[in-house]
């Protein structure tokens, strides 16, 4: 099955799709998304309604375009030297992928995006910032996501302390109208404030004011990037009203959604090293989309290369390709083993725009298939009201109770229902039930170094090959805003290993703006959302256990891939 810039290898699947396909045809239910049908989904309007304006960001967004670079031109005129975002999930990702894609044009400012509450890495980037030439960006669609709060409050003191500044002039909000943070703005006098369309959700709205504000920033052609998702859409009709065949994202969503119900749900994405970094802005947007009602399509990003006859039978294979004769061999290979396919190709980097239309709207059909609501994120409120009861308690002088490690082991101590002499043990009897199907998620409230990246990579490659599964790899709290609804919201076989380790240094975080009291720190803030979604994930049955290295954390993750 071939479509525009799309193949599918679907081998014994085939059938099987292209009965789905007949089906949705004969119920127009592609014609009913374009036309905001919320039956499509669910027999109820709630978070789906409200959430289908993506459809046409991409045109209402390209007819804004010109005023929304004029908008920036005090910031893109040589005045401002670095970009701050302060953003989390949906408000993050997105700007991230076109920084790595793109990067800043000559005579444009550095952007830099802060989705994180590891006070090492705040402190990193705070230091290293010339205030007098910063411009941050506060970017929330709920205006009172606790990180951005937190993140907002600590940079905004930062820059107002600092003499001969007026922080006002280097803050720049990007909400949804309605939003609290709207009023504060007014009330700050702040003149720089964007009101996104609130029928947008979070993990959709790259191609709305979210994505193109900071992209516009940095230099890129946001016309260009627009017109190519404005090219897509397009597309996607003429192909289905035509009346030709289906629309090249109802194929690709028709394949992910059948191949999910055969247990093909580990997507495993193959991506060259510039386009690298759209993984994981797929991943919120697969992870968070699909995976509730104990169903979900885990992706698997930057996994080290296996043998192929390592994989187990979850496995579907997703190539992004430049030219027809790459990764021509490794494919022969996977499909001969009897993985399923999909060959996507991508030239011009400015393809981007056209490709996150359609994975959005691949995504959605398959949701359609899977009977779930690909807009709401139940799951995700779990952790928050943990990680709220827990900062309540430590801002009122009560110490939470925490939980007692199971074992000690040199420089490390274990949590969870574990046993065996050492750490490596304990790992070991951890995972040995592991299923065919199931997958591990590491866990990282570690903070990010290359020593910490190298050695996660070392255990990650040291598990796959063991076990023959998936494992996923996630920095908190930034995966709790994308796989972290799927990791409570699956079918539960997910295996979790939490790893935490002492902080080397700690910031306040100011209770209010103007006022240096404060009852919180971004260290504790971090242990809290670790421990929280312990606690959530227990609640719903899944395996956790928790390593916390008291040194070296490094060197652990090292000697724990080599004993595996």
């Amino acid at each position: 099955m071939q479509k525009t810039g799309v193949s599918f290898l679907l081998g014994p699947y085939q059938s099987a799709v292209t009965n789905a396909l007949e089906k949705m045809r004969r119920s127009n239910i592609v014609a009913r998304i374009w036309a905001n049908d919320f039956r499509v989904w669910k027999p109820v309007p709630e978070e789906i309604s409200n959430r289908l304006g993506w459809l046409h960001a991409p045109v209402e967004t390209s007819a804004n375009a010109g005023r929304i670079r004029t908008s920036l031109t005090p910031f893109t005129n040589g005045s401002i030297e670095d970009v701050v975002l302060l953003g989390m999930g949906g408000s993050s990702l997105s700007a991230e992928v076109f920084n790595n894609m793109f990067g800043s044009a000559p005579g444009f400012p550095r952007l830099q995006v802060l989705d994180t509450t590891d006070p090492v890495t705040i402190l990193g980037v705070a230091e290293k910032l010339n205030l007098e030439k910063t411009l941050f960006i506060v970017s929330s669609k709920s205006g009172s996501t606790l990180e951005i709060i937190s993140l907002f409050n600590y940079f905004y003191n930062l820059t107002d302390e600092k003499q001969g500044i007026s922080a006002n002039e280097h803050f720049m909000f990007i909400t949804d109208e309605g939003s609290p943070m709207l009023e504060q703005a007014w009330q700050l006098q702040l003149p720089y404030i964007f009101s996104n369309n609130p029928n947008i959700g979070g993990r959709y709205s790259a191609l709305s004011l979210v994505g193109m504000i900071p992209a516009a920033l940095i230099g890129v052609q946001i016309e260009k990037l627009l017109q190519s998702a404005v090219g897509a859409a397009r597309q996607e009709k003429t192909d289905f009203f035509s009346g030709k065949g289906d629309s090249t994202g109802c194929l690709l969503g028709a394949a992910l959604g059948i191949l999910a119900q055969y247990g093909r749900d580990k997507l495993t994405l193959m991506l060259p090293p510039s386009w690298s970094s759209f993984g994981d802005w797929l991943e919120q947007l697969i992870a968070e989309s699909t995976g509730k009602e104990g169903k979900g399509i885990l992706p698997v990003l930057n996994e080290p290369q296996m043998d192929v006859s390592a994989y187990g039978k979850d496995r579907v294979f997703v190539i992004f390709h430049h030219d027809r004769d790459e990764w021509n061999s490794r494919i022969t290979q996977l499909a001969s083993a009897g993985h399923p396919i999909l060959k996507i190709r991508i030239s011009d980097v400015y393809d981007l725009g056209g490709q996150m239309f359609l994975w959005e709207m691949a995504t959605v059909v398959a949701a359609h298939l899977m009977g779930i609501n690909p807009f709401d994120q139940p799951d995700v409120e779990a952790t928050k009201k943990h990680t709220n009861r827990m900062i309540a308690e430590l801002k009122n002088n009560e110490a939470w109770s925490k939980m007692q490690p199971a074992q000690t082991f040199g420089d490390c101590y274990v949590y969870g229902d574990i046993s065996g002499t050492t750490v490596s043990e304990a790992l070991t009897q951890f995972l040995t039930p592991a299923a065919a199907n199931a997958y591990v998620g590491l866990q990282v409230y570690l903070s990010p170094s290359p020593q910490i990246d190298k050695a996660l990579g070392e255990l990650r490659a040291a598990i796959s090959r063991k076990y023959g599964i998936a494992v996923t790899v996630g920095y908190g709290p930034r995966y709790l805003h994308s796989a972290g609804q799927l990791h409570k919201g699956d079918a539960g076989r997910g295996l979790f290993i939490q790893l935490t380790g002492r902080n080397k240094r700690d910031i306040e975080i100011p209770d209010a703006l103007g006022k240096s009291d404060s009852s919180l720190t971004f260290g504790q803030l971090k242990a809290s959302q670790a421990e929280a979604d312990r606690l959530a994930l227990t609640d719903k049955g899944r395996k956790i256990i928790r390593i916390h290295w008291k040194k070296d954390a490094a060197a652990g993750l090292r000697t724990l891939a080599a004993n595996l």
